[in-house]
């Protein structure tokens, strides 16, 4: 039997709410599919920050290599200033423990509302990989003559061959991966005779910002000959932004940088059906890997038992994929479904049942 160490951070606000929905689907998915889990629960957050002055530290972070997957609510508190909390544990923990994909799948499923017109589950499905390690993000960058009206301040985008060459890597072994039995259903008759069996579409703007995406260009078009089934495609992000609402069924696989990643998956995520359905994981796949919901702490609805748990339980799922409980994630997957079919709506506070409800209906529907 295998037993998985799983960390577990319930963070702020509504996070520990809906955590405690993901915990429930996950003890009946181990308790159908032969599987055990052994957690450990940590307090990293705003309300420790508050009483301790403590956010994240060095020994407390490396403590986290020993588990198998972490599993994180949301970490956002109203009385401590924006950035501390993001800086010193999101950020912390992506770049320490080199979790350099952010990987957030874009799905739209039954019953579940969307703004875009003439759209549905079958257009709106495909996968951003997120390079999360990278770019403005890093913290290069100064401020000359602070405070003077000579001020001039700079954030610069930094990128390794390394690091671009090992998420172009991920993102095409995840093409690979995603159409291992079935080719993507967007190809179209040239592309199938051609032998493709999904697509790659880097997002960026080699137009303007030549260094960076010059770097990916090169990687990308090297490494797509060791990958001759997929189809490799390329969209400036400000068209990104148009297509993506236009004619999303035209992505399969989006792999792009920590920025631009960090802006087209919020935009996608609407478009699924809201915040309260995105789930994400932030992988290093040699070590420790993050999965949380994106949906931010809410604190204005802490305690209220209306936040939507579908985000935390699926990034559960995504979870369960990661630990390679393939049977067991696609079994939560389709209880999530059902539970959705049975939903007014996926928008906190208009669901039709409390938080604890629809998380003891995914278990209902797991077993």
């Amino acid at each position: 039997m295998n037993i998985y160490k799983i960390a577990v951070i319930p963070g702020d606000g509504i996070g520990p709410e809906v955590v405690a929905q993901g915990l429930k689907v996950l003890d009946a998915a181990s308790a159908k599919f032969g599987f055990k889990t052994e957690r450990q629960s940590f307090d990293f957050g705003g309300a420790r920050y508050l009483k301790t002055g403590q956010v994240l530290s060095d020994d407390e972070m490396n403590g986290l290599k020993k588990y198998d997957a972490i599993y994180l609510g949301a970490v956002g508190h109203p009385d401590v200033k924006p950035g501390i909390l993001e800086r010193g544990i999101l950020l912390k923990l992506r770049f320490g423990l080199e979790q350099y994909i952010n990987l957030r799948p874009v799905r739209l499923y039954q019953n579940v509302a969307t703004p875009i017109k003439n759209k549905g589950p079958e257009q709106i499905d495909y996968v951003v990989v997120r390079e999360n390690s990278g770019d403005v993000y890093t913290g290069e960058g100064e401020i000359k003559d602070k405070g003077t009206n000579k001020e001039v301040a700079t954030q610069v985008m930094v990128y390794s061959y390394t690091q671009v060459e090992r998420c172009l890597k991920y993102a095409f072994e995840y093409v690979m991966k995603r159409h291992a039995t079935a080719s993507w259903k967007g190809l179209n008759e040239e592309d199938k005779k051609a032998g493709f069996i999904g697509k790659l579409t880097l997002c960026g703007k080699n137009n303007v910002l030549t260094n960076v995406f010059g770097l990916w260009d090169r990687v990308l078009s090297d490494m797509s000959k060791q990958y001759p089934k997929i189809k490799v495609d390329y969209l400036h992000v400000d068209a990104m932004c148009i297509f993506l609402i236009e004619a999303p069924e035209r992505f399969d696989v989006i792999v792009t940088t920590n920025m631009f990643g960090d802006i087209i998956t919020d935009l996608a995520a609407v478009t699924q059906g809201g915040m309260g359905v995105a789930p994400s994981g932030n992988i290093n796949p040699g070590s420790v890997s993050m999965f949380e919901p994106v949906h931010g702490s809410a604190p204005q609805f802490t305690g209220k038992g209306v936040a939507n748990p579908l985000a935390a339980i699926l990034t559960v799922k995504l979870m369960l994929e990661h630990l390679k409980e393939d049977k067991a994630a696609q079994a939560v997957d389709e209880a999530v479904q059902s539970v959705m079919l049975k939903m007014k709506s996926m928008l906190i506070g208009q669901m039709g049942f409390s938080t604890d409800q629809i998380g003891d209906m995914v278990v209902g529907a797991l077993k």
